[in-house]
């Protein structure tokens, strides 16, 4: 039975791998690795669920030996000269890049140049003339701020190493709206990461504090409570406690199962009869319960004139 791993290059990119339970792969296991034409090296970081077509993944040959460990080395050696010979061809070609890596297949077969840069870039030119210096084939990645940090690799300000360097391989669309309903500040340093975007844990979140949020009541909002009428001037969503500014002045804190919030036509200053929320709300109830109503300024009721019938329409009229 075949298993599924996230595997880690040296280069910080991720991908998932299958392998065989006969290998015996476990988690920081180095394992050699077949995809598409050549072979390479890669670390175990977990197993994770398969996808819907594990067919085509690469996979797993053995667990890397020593003289793998032994390739691998001479390999990084020749990555750190391709770099200089890389920087020397950006700088000839007058390009707007910035390199970041580069990775040797086990085999040797492939070289991965990673590059970040602040748009597209032509690097046609650049790849023919690595091929020719380097004898062999070149792959140039172009990469987002996020995965340059999960490259770098860094601690997070909750302490934990950072969610890109440590598992995250795809980047789910965060916008301010998910910090909004999640009562945060939205100073940039509250809610952007080390790279500069919005926190990726503030969509792992997202959803429990949907579900905290239903049933809460709004800043402002009016309330009855133990102690009085007042508005709500603050909530505590996980702890679901309610900070309320009582007529009086004074503020308590109660839970949300004390407080009852009143109705919007209340909210608004009427006192269900008077007041242009009252009238409205009357006027429509009327339309809604089926009364009779008089026409508004303008309308004619057009039941009151039957339609006139044309000499064709009427009694014994031919077709």
């Amino acid at each position: 039975m075949d298993q599924i791993f996230a595997v880690r290059l040296d280069n910080g990119s991720s991908l998932d791998i299958k392998a065989s339970s006969e290998l015996g792969l476990q988690p920081h296991d180095l394992c050699v690795f077949r995809r598409d034409f050549y072979t390479d090296l890669g670390e175990i970081r977990r197993e994770v669920p398969p996808p819907a077509n594990p067919g085509d993944l690469p996979t797993a040959l053995r667990k890397a030996e020593t003289a793998d460990l032994a390739t691998a080395n001479a390999n990084d050696a020749k990555a750190r000269s391709a770099m200089q010979t890389a920087h020397r061809f950006v700088n000839s070609l007058g390009l707007e890049m910035k390199l970041l890596n580069a990775h040797y297949s086990l085999d040797g077969k492939l070289v991965t140049i990673q590059f970040s840069a602040d748009g597209r870039v032509d690097f046609r030119e650049l790849v023919k003339e690595l091929s020719r210096a380097l004898c062999t084939r070149i792959e140039l990645r172009q990469i987002g701020v996020r995965d340059e940090t999960g490259i770098h690799g860094g601690i997070a300000v909750c302490g934990q190493q950072l969610c890109c360097a440590r598992f995250l391989k795809e980047f789910n669309s965060i916008n301010v709206k998910m910090a909004k309903e999640q009562d945060l500040s939205l100073t940039p340093a509250t809610i952007s990461g080390v790279c500069g975007r919005l926190k990726c844990c503030l969509k792992y979140e997202h959803e429990g504090y949907q579900e905290f949020e239903k049933g809460m009541p709004r800043r402002g909002e009016w309330c009855d409570t133990p102690q009085g009428r007042g508005r709500v001037s603050d909530r505590n969503l996980l702890t679901r406690r309610v900070s309320v500014t009582l007529e009086s002045g004074n503020v308590v804190q109660f839970a949300r199962e004390e407080i009852t919030i009143q109705p919007t036509e209340r909210r608004s200053g009427g006192n269900g009869n008077g007041g242009n929320g009252g009238s409205r709300r009357n006027r429509d109830g009327g339309r809604r319960n089926g009364q009779n109503q008089g026409p508004r300024n303008g309308e004619q009721k057009r039941e009151a004139q039957p339609p006139k019938e044309s000499p064709e329409s009427g009694p014994g009229a031919a077709e």
